[in-house]
């Protein structure tokens, strides 16, 4: 079936960003950002950020599914810990590790140097290369830790339901759009089809209760990161991609 062709090649895509982390890590890492801007410096870390950001007001969370290193290696870990994390007021958790970790040093960094004064796409790598950097092995680790403890402890994307910073930014993104109501990827259902087997969302690997949002006929959720698993599983086809106004 073409579904499970396209979970095969979401899988491939992902697991391959997070092997090539120790190349990319600077990039979507939170200190190294924060760093820069303290010294008037935008770096290629944050025009990653900025460019998530404006993909999601038309792609949502497709980074999260598909390209995301971090969830890369948590669907590894789906193999140790199968455990669904169902969405609930822990989430919210995210949203305070986003003030406290991006926000608000990075608007102190900026403050602090008098604002932006040059750009430097490689900051802090060593010719774009994050792991050939002095000191770039413990960064790599301890961001790996993190999504190793949540995965571990937590269960299924443990990480981005609790603790992801870039995932509020495309949240943020996402409500953006959902306001001034222009096309963007999203699910789409089709509610006489569905015989509420549950299946997609015994599969959705955030944990929502999918088949009641394809009750509902509201298939939008902050937490969808877009991967099409519940798509995949639907033995009746209920669920597609669909890119219009919602």
């Amino acid at each position: 079936m073409p579904s499970t062709c396209n979970q095969r090649v979401r899988k491939a895509l992902i697991i391959f960003s997070f092997v090539l982390l120790p190349v990319t890590f600077a990039y979507i890492s939170c200190p190294i950002i924060i760093k820069g801007a303290s010294e008037g410096i935008v770096t290629g870390g944050l025009i990653v950020f900025i460019l998530l950001f404006m993909s999601s007001l038309f792609l949502g969370r497709l980074w999260c599914g598909w390209l995301c290193p971090g969830g890369g290696l948590q669907e590894i870990y789906f193999q140790i810990n199968n455990k669904q994390v169902k969405v609930g007021r822990k989430n919210w958790f995210k949203y305070l590790m986003f003030l406290a970790i991006i926000f608000v040093p990075l608007i102190s960094a900026i403050r602090s140097a008098g604002g932006f004064t040059a750009i430097d796409l490689f900051y802090n790598t060593d010719h774009g290369i994050s792991i050939a950097k002095q000191g770039a092995f413990s960064i790599l680790f301890v961001q790996i830790a993190f999504f190793t403890l949540f995965a571990m402890l937590a269960g299924k994307r443990g990480f981005c339901h609790y603790f992801c910073p870039i995932a509020v930014i495309m949240i943020v993104g996402r409500k953006i759009r959902k306001l001034v109501h222009w096309p963007a990827l999203h699910l789409s259902a089709d509610k006489s089809r569905c015989t509420d087997c549950k299946k997609c969302s015994e599969n959705c690997p955030m944990g929502l209760y999918v088949n009641i949002m394809v009750q509902q006929e509201s298939m939008e959720n902050t937490e969808c990161i877009l991967c099409g698993c519940c798509i995949n599983v639907c033995p009746k086809q209920v669920i597609r991609y669909a890119f219009d106004e919602i």
